[in-house]
């Protein structure tokens, strides 16, 4: 892949033999960013784990303490009583079978769907279409409760969902290159200590591998991954 000459100049700057310290490694994250945008900074984790096993599987969900950056837009499939109470919390949408037929139809304005258990009826018929898109109300990540007030006012706020992929990494945001430093280490710090709590009891060796930050359009930074670990357990 060809670069750019701003992204080459950009990683002539990252030490690629050397594991970084993670606040040493943000502060290079920040410098180098040179979008005309507010980049996201991004923490890429490596984990000794086979996503092929079910007992090895990694998910969950944490509220970074000083959030994404990013407003997130709500759909709550609700009835009755707790379609107020979606309303009330700042849900972007709420409805039923109304909102399933725009999504059916290919609407898609939303980043985040949560139902209550007694409309997965409706919600089950959108698997196939929002499953590919990560949009599918699940338990596992707390998006299928009849607590739809308090998940809306966490989501709202910066609870963001981890997933290992089949390439064993875990993807997430930790916040927007504009944040002080000491913000954005609090977020890397908290996600790490959940990531930590989630390993899973048939996971052998190392579990931490590797760990990369990056922003949006910047190079990635190597941390050391046993000082992030020290640092969460």
């Amino acid at each position: 892949m060809k670069r750019g000459k701003a992204y080459r100049e950009a990683i002539s700057k990252i030490d690629k033999t050397k594991l970084y310290e993670p606040v040493e490694a943000l502060k290079l994250v920040k410098e180098l960013a040179t979008a005309k945008f507010d980049e996201t900074v991004e923490a890429h984790i490596k984990l000794g784990v086979d996503p092929r096993h079910a007992d090895q599987q990694v998910r969950g969900t944490v509220s970074l303490p000083h959030g994404t950056g990013k407003t997130l837009k709500v759909l709550v499939f609700a009835k009755g009583e707790k379609v107020k109470e979606a309303e009330l919390a700042g849900a972007d949408y709420v409805g039923a079978d109304d909102l399933a037929e725009k999504i059916q139809a290919g609407w898609f304005d939303f980043d985040v769907a949560v139902a209550t258990p007694d409309m997965m009826g409706v919600v089950g018929k959108l698997g196939k279409i929002l499953g590919p898109r990560g949009l599918m109300p699940n338990p596992k990540a707390g998006t299928v409760t009849f607590d739809v007030d308090r998940t809306i006012k966490e989501l709202k706020a910066g609870r963001i969902e981890f997933r290992v992929d089949k390439t064993s990494i875990v993807h997430v945001p930790i916040g927007r290159v504009s944040f002080d430093i000491e913000k954005l280490e609090d977020n890397l710090n908290t996600f790490a200590e959940a990531l930590l709590k989630a390993k899973p009891a048939a996971a052998k060796g190392q579990y931490m591998r590797s760990v990369n930050i990056c922003s949006t359009m910047g190079p990635g930074v190597k941390i050391n991954a046993l000082i992030l670990i020290a640092a969460n357990k």
